[in-house]
């Protein structure tokens, strides 16, 4: 029997923001009936913020939970914000999911990239470098996917990817394809890094809010000013700015100056000019 954490459980029992927003202008759906698990996810987004979020799922009492708990982190937040939450921040919120239901929070996840990626009007899958051979026939997962979720989690095992991504847990067909797949993964390749050398989505939303903590909020905040990231498209970054440097003659100066200099060296070079979105 699997340990539930008391938050799992009242979120199980107690599900919050079933059904689907009405008017929603961001819409994910992942997951297959047929595979065991299914997860819709509605959200409407205003002026660049999450103001309600709601979802319908086919699964166990983990999916459930995941789900209701998703949507009570991402109401209110940014785009920014919420693309940088990850799987494994749905489970901390939960106190920590059984690793055999850890692909609960990857459904999650992967939903909320998806319907971000609707209301952006991006026309392809919310991960289509998840297109690729199809490895486990069972639950019709790629090799592109276990790479991708193995990256991100820190996965070394075939018993960890099922835990993760369910493949390998049918026939066992699949299994010694997973392991040649995690032993070209780890051969040589970072796990802070995806495929190709670049940085996720995830993984660059995260270091630029490091960047704007640690390296360009204290400089502003010295005379007077911030900057709040909005949201990151690509490689176009969103921000306002704050306090002082808001209307400020030479915010455009610091702006390009400081705040894109800064992203560029620290993050990414290919970075394209960063725009003030006005309050």
């Amino acid at each position: 029997m699997w340990d539930y954490s008391d938050k799992v459980m009242d979120h199980y029992e107690h599900p919050r923001n079933v059904g689907e927003v009405e008017g929603a202008n961001g819409v994910g759906e992942v997951g297959s009936i047929v595979c065991g698990d299914a997860l819709k996810l509605t959200l409407k987004i205003d002026g660049g913020l999450i103001k309600d979020a709601r979802f319908k799922t086919f699964g166990c009492g983990s999916a459930i939970a995941a789900a209701s708990a998703l949507t009570e982190m991402i109401k209110g937040k940014s785009l920014a914000e919420a693309s940088g939450i990850t799987n494994k921040d749905i489970a901390s919120f939960l106190g920590g999911l059984p690793e055999e239901k850890m692909h609960c929070s990857v459904m999650g996840q992967e939903a909320l990239e998806a319907a971000i990626a609707n209301y952006r009007g991006v026309k392809v899958e919310a991960h289509k470098e998840d297109e690729g051979e199809i490895v486990c026939k069972c639950f019709s997962v790629t090799d592109q996917k276990i790479k991708r979720v193995a990256l991100a989690n820190n996965l070394h095992t075939v018993e960890e990817i099922t835990n993760y991504t369910k493949a390998g847990g049918g026939c066992g067909a699949c299994i010694p394809k997973i392991e040649d797949l995690l032993e070209e993964v780890w051969r040589g390749e970072s796990a802070r890094r995806a495929p190709g050398g670049r940085l996720t989505m995830v993984q660059k939303i995260k270091k630029i809010e490091e960047v704007l903590e640690e390296e360009i909020r204290p400089i502003l905040k010295r005379d007077g000013g911030d900057v709040e990231l909005i949201d990151v498209v690509e490689n176009k970054v969103l921000v306002r700015m704050m306090g002082m440097c808001q209307g400020c003659h030479t915010s455009e100066l610091t702006m390009k100056g400081l705040v894109q200099e800064k992203l560029r060296e620290l993050v990414d070079p290919t970075l394209e000019a960063v725009e003030d979105v006005p309050g």
